[in-house]
């Protein structure tokens, strides 16, 4: 068998193994990518928040995306019945980004891997790991390619980055049940034909059918836009009677007052994809001699986008810590790295769940609105979730359910007053 020896395995070719290898590869280490899929390939995440350009812009990856002319996206809209919330991203609480894109992932994703190829990163795609042995923080690491072929990868740290693949919890038996109760999607593009020109053709939307289910529209710069159905999962598997995505998704479709005219009428490019029980968790972030990143550790639910978020930021820190690492520093992997990620995981959880009871929902459509409260928000679902001046990030396990709680008192004396 042969035998390859790096510095640094990067399993996963994603958003987070690209960042994690082209710093590292900036940083002059040497790192190799393995991949099991070809690209480009469909996946899902194709709303981006602007956290995630911090990454991409430290990982010098930001000009060849910037080149491909995705679509931009300036803020969101949630919309329940005739209510409408907007978010502006430049209005929000704190420094950072106040843009990001709407992306077709697999155009995105290809961009970013050849991208990282031409900076001169060893990267092979349809390889697949099959098995990893740790001695310390070295690892041997068996890989198969498409011909059936194996070898060794001998690294002295690895970074898994492998998404729903989740090699190394499912190697080393790191799965752990997600936190949030059941939830599926089935998702879909369109040729977008009827498409209202300017921000409100092109604005991402989320429109609520119901307090758990809503509906996701991320319109595309090719005129394409990606339609998606979120609700708990026996709600999901209610919308067809024989389990046909298709049918589903057109079902979900009427039920939208606000889109049955834009998409009720309109084809599928592709047969619609049905993700189950999607949420999942980790016994652990990190181990001797490697770290887990983005869906390869921790999902949360797409509602607020926060998945590419979390990919960036925990693949960017991953490489930063594995560098010091290599240079002989003594690293706290549970506190740099495992505790400042579960952070924002909280933080985001809290606002999964808040919108799932309801709670946040009341602030968003509460008139009038409270500008400070929405700039606050604004921050959290940019992704600045590790800003602890904003009280809405500090005390996110209290703010939203006890203001949620105000507005419905002040609701209910109205209703008694008239």
């Amino acid at each position: 068998m042969s035998k390859e020896f790096v510095d640094v395995l990067v399993i996963g070719a994603g958003p987070s193994g690209c960042v994690s290898s082209s710093y590292l590869k900036n940083n002059n280490v040497s790192v190799k990518v393995v991949e099991k899929t070809q690209f480009p390939r469909l996946v899902v995440g194709e709303s981006l928040i602007p956290r995630v350009m911090d990454h991409f812009d430290e990982a010098g990856l930001f000009p060849a995306l910037d080149k491909m002319g995705f679509e931009k996206k300036l803020g969101a809209r949630f919309l329940r019945g005739d209510e409408v919330c907007i978010f502006d991203f430049s209005n929000k609480f704190g420094e950072g980004w106040d843009w990001t894109w709407q992306v077709p992932r697999a155009d995105f994703d290809n961009t970013l891997a050849q991208e990282v190829i031409n900076k001169g990163i060893d990267l092979e795609f349809e390889t697949e790991v099959i098995d990893i042995q740790f001695d310390g923080t070295n690892s041997v690491t068996t890989v198969r390619n498409k011909d059936g072929k194996t070898k060794e990868i001998h690294a002295k740290f690895v970074i898994d980055s492998s998404g729903y693949g989740r090699v190394l919890p499912r190697l080393l038996d790191l799965e752990k049940p997600s936190k949030l109760s059941p939830h599926s999607a089935i998702f879909s593009h369109v040729n977008d034909i009827n498409r209202a020109p300017g921000e409100e053709g092109t604005l991402i939307s989320f429109d609520i059918i119901e307090t758990e289910v809503w509906l996701w529209v991320i319109p595309f710069s090719n005129g394409n836009t990606s339609v998606g159905i979120v609700g708990p999962t026996e709600y999901i598997d209610r919308l067809s009677e024989n389990g046909d995505p298709a049918e589903a998704l057109k079902k979900a479709i009427s039920l939208s007052d606000y889109y049955v005219k834009r998409f009720g009428d309109v084809e599928f490019i592709f047969e619609p994809k049905h993700l189950k029980d999607y949420s999942c968790s980790v016994k652990s972030l990190f181990g001797d001699g490697f770290a887990l990143t983005g869906n390869a550790s921790e999902f949360l639910d797409p509602v607020f986008s926060s998945g590419m978020a979390f990919a960036t930021e925990s693949g960017m820190l991953a490489a930063k810590l594995a560098l010091r690492q290599l240079n002989g520093e003594k690293i706290d992997w549970q506190k740099e790295y495992s505790d400042y990620i579960l952070y924002g995981v909280d933080v985001f959880t809290t606002y999964v769940k808040e919108w799932y009871t309801g709670n946040l929902q009341e602030l968003f459509f509460h008139q009038p609105e409270n500008p400070d409260v929405k700039k606050k928000i604004c921050a959290v679902l940019a992704g600045y979730v590790w800003n602890k001046d904003n009280p809405f990030v500090k005390k996110h396990d209290t703010v939203i359910k006890n203001l949620a709680n105000l507005i419905k008192l002040e609701k209910q004396e109205q209703q008694n007053q008239a």
